[in-house]
């Protein structure tokens, strides 16, 4: 099992809403290198949540429950979508600031290309991120 983390303005949709749909299609992703992630993503695959704009925080873990298939955009191009269902909350968001000052996460991609919207993350990172949201 591979893990990852997916960017979201909460305003535009958050862990909250997707908890309320109960699944999504992650989708109108338009960056080449997080298409790329998301076309490695299998079913099962665990995901980190993370806020991004005001808020900046890791919120909680989803799961991947389609593998990637075409996102059509109508002016074209080779984008796709995954459909993810949330697994659980986060009982504390882990803050970006928090993130940052923990040494065993200062490889984490989020880190390093903080503009990347999907992006994997290691299996210790994400048990890192999973304990500082409260969970064990």
């Amino acid at each position: 099992m591979n893990h990852w983390l997916l960017k979201s303005e909460p305003e535009t949709y958050s862990f909250t809403q997707l908890t309320r749909d109960k699944k999504t299609h992650w989708d109108q992703v338009r960056n080449y290198q997080a298409r790329n992630f998301l076309k490695q993503m299998k079913k099962g695959d665990l995901a980190i949540i993370y806020h991004s704009g005001d808020e900046k925080a890791a919120v909680g873990i989803a799961e991947v429950i389609r593998e990637a298939y075409p996102d059509i955009d109508p002016e074209g191009g080779d984008w796709v979508q995954v459909d993810i269902k949330p697994v659980q909350a986060f009982i504390n968001s882990v803050k970006l600031s928090e993130i940052k000052s923990t040494t065993s996460l200062k490889d984490l991609l989020l880190i390093k290309q903080s503009r990347l919207s999907v992006m994997p993350v290691s299996a210790a990172h994400f048990k890192t991120l999973r304990a500082m949201g409260g969970l064990s």
